[in-house]
């Protein structure tokens, strides 16, 4: 199969033959025709499978084939995106498909003055990629009008709703035209989202490229136990002793962000961070650096990182578990991209054992375990089975001595060893779900 075979016009194909883009993926092979023809769709694709020139290409398409120009103040095509980083890649996947075409895209968010985005929307934009919250601000302020918009995109739809995004989502909903296309994208589909694409979506198409919840095939995964205290001792000791080219880390807490970061650039580590507090063109600077190679180690969290597009990126270390089990296939999903070899691995304390219960029991799989001698941890981590039981109670294990421990003391001593012990969680955070008639949206509830 080819990009031509689907029925994509000559200036995108153009575009993908200099992008040396061969062989459309198959999340593009199932979502493009469909979504030429007008359909709507939801799609369960994973990070890493196409899937934004998936929707990209025949929606920049079908702006070239059908419709009005756009007038003052209005948009044509609409993609809501949980964050701003997420809201820039996906700008810059339209300015790049579409450098051959006379239309004009722009993304909105929050986290930067408002006043130059009023003033770019006034000519009116053919694509606007925005956040929720801001796209409301817009909205308010007259500065967004939404009559003409043809196709409406929700890329990363689950995590929209974890995000807290359902107001938001709501508020939009009821002021968009009836008569849209409306397509949804996300590396998982919970059970409510499945529930609002039947209130908001016209007789979709649904496709899964992958299994449902299912990590990379190519991500090799497996986790290492500690004690928590001596979590960053032991990322240091396996970034030294495996020769760790480049590391995207994931800690719980802004705070834990900072800490770590802070801890490896003083033991002489390139290293960098992204969270939410950070002022936006930090957290792009951060992110440039990693990308060039500059920075060898990224400390972020999920709602930072989420949607992040980094090529060849060979490993990524969950220094913390995430307290939502979808999160992790998220994570992981940073690596092992288009068919590549990626390593994911996990530093698991006992009070994270129901944390990777839900974990176990969303992907199906028990995590491989791989003791590291110099770091056996006193309170074991017990053991699971597939179902996500826990089969074996944590017990006290000798501790062996420990030669060492590295110049100025524990590299444990700085994390926050005292913390409360994570809560226990299911499989998937409960989010809103949808209720009303088809065409309207229905009441979001807790």
């Amino acid at each position: 199969m080819t990009f031509a075979s689907l029925g994509l016009i000559e200036p995108l194909l153009r575009t993908l033959d200099s992008l040396d883009y061969k062989t459309p993926t198959a999340v593009q092979a199932q979502a493009i025709v469909p979504i030429l023809q007008g359909r709507d769709l939801m799609a369960a694709a994973q990070t890493g499978t196409g899937k934004t020139a998936g929707f990209a290409l025949p929606v920049l398409q079908r702006l070239m084939m059908e419709g009005p120009e756009v007038a003052s103040n209005s948009v044509r095509a609409l993609v809501l995106v949980p964050t701003r980083e997420l809201a820039e890649q996906v700008l810059q996947s339209f300015i790049t498909y579409g450098q051959h075409l006379p239309l004009r895209s722009f993304a909105a968010y929050g986290g930067v003055s408002i006043n130059p985005q009023m003033m770019k929307l006034r000519k009116g934009v053919d694509v606007l990629v925005a956040t929720p919250g801001r796209l409301l601000d817009l909205y308010r302020q007259k500065a967004v009008k939404f009559n003409q918009v043809q196709t409406l995109v929700l890329d990363e739809a689950d995590r929209m709703l974890d995000l807290g995004f359902a107001s938001e989502l709501e508020n939009v909903f009821r002021v968009l035209p009836k008569t849209r296309q409306t397509l949804l994208f996300s590396a998982t589909f919970s059970d409510a989202i499945r529930d609002m694409a039947g209130e908001m979506l016209n007789d979709p198409l649904s496709i899964e490229v992958s299994p449902r919840n299912a990590a990379a095939k190519s991500v090799k995964q497996w986790l290492i136990p500690v004690d928590k205290k001596r979590k960053g001792e032991l990322f240091l000791h396996l970034y030294q002793t495996k020769r760790w080219s480049q590391a995207l880390v994931f800690v719980k807490t802004r705070k834990g962000v900072d800490e770590l970061d802070a801890e490896l650039q003083r033991r002489g580590i390139s290293a960098d961070s992204i969270h939410g507090d950070k002022p936006q063109a930090t957290r792009q600077r951060a992110l440039q650096r990693f990308k060039d190679g500059e920075v060898k180690v990224l400390v972020a969290t999920d709602v930072a990182a989420r949607g992040l597009d980094i090529d060849d990126m060979p490993l990524v270390v969950n220094f913390d578990l995430p307290t939502v089990a979808e999160d992790y296939v998220h994570r992981i999903g940073r690596t092992g991209r288009a068919g590549a070899v990626g390593q994911a691995v996990s530093l698991v304390c006992a009070d994270e054992v129901q944390l990777l219960s839900a974990i176990e029991t969303l992907t199906q799989q028990v995590l491989p375990r791989v003791d590291e001698p110099d770091f056996i941890p006193d309170h074991r981590v017990p053991q699971t089975l597939p179902g996500g039981q826990v089969v074996k109670k944590s017990k006290k294990a000798k501790k062996p001595k420990v030669v060492g421990g590295g110049k100025g003391g524990s590299l444990g001593r700085w994390m926050e060893a005292d913390a409360p012990a994570a809560p226990a969680v299911k499989a998937v955070r409960k989010v809103p779900s949808f209720g009303g008639k088809a065409g309207k949206p229905g009441k979001f509830v807790k």
